[in-house]
């Protein structure tokens, strides 16, 4: 199918958005948060927390991240596949900080929080790919 001008680019690009669309229908969402708690210079507690949403969220998509999913369907089991890439892009995101600190009798101790909230992702996942976008 060729435009009046006999270019394919419109062909093109009608196939590429009815894919995205169809794409989009498949689509599951979830909420995801994470918390990294840091006392006296080691790590104390890490946390990833994912699950299906009961209703459907609302918010305008952001930037998506691609992982691999190796034919994995589960969620949980893809982000952890690809963890370090995964914590990266929610770095990205923000992260809320909460860092205490007191000394008593010369005695320092510290603690630093840092939380992913509860956020929700629409995701997509197929054979060798799972696209996550966050919904703010």
């Amino acid at each position: 199918m060729r435009s009046r001008d006999g270019n394919r680019t419109f062909l093109r690009r009608f196939l590429f958005i009815t894919l995205l669309s169809s794409l989009a229908l498949n689509a599951s969402e979830y909420l995801i948060s994470y918390r990294y708690v840091v006392k006296d210079s080691a790590l104390y507690n890490e946390t990833l927390y994912v699950s299906k949403a009961m209703k459907k969220c609302d918010g305008k998509e952001q930037e998506s991240i691609f992982l691999n999913t190796d034919k994995e369907k589960s969620l949980k089991k893809i982000i952890t596949n690809n963890f370090e890439e995964f914590i990266y892009y929610i770095h990205k995101l923000g992260l809320h900080i909460n860092h205490k600190d007191k000394t008593i009798n010369l005695e320092h101790t510290s603690t630093s929080i840092l939380t992913l909230k509860t956020t929700c992702f629409k995701v997509d996942i197929n054979d060798n790919l799972a696209k996550i976008t966050p919904l703010k």
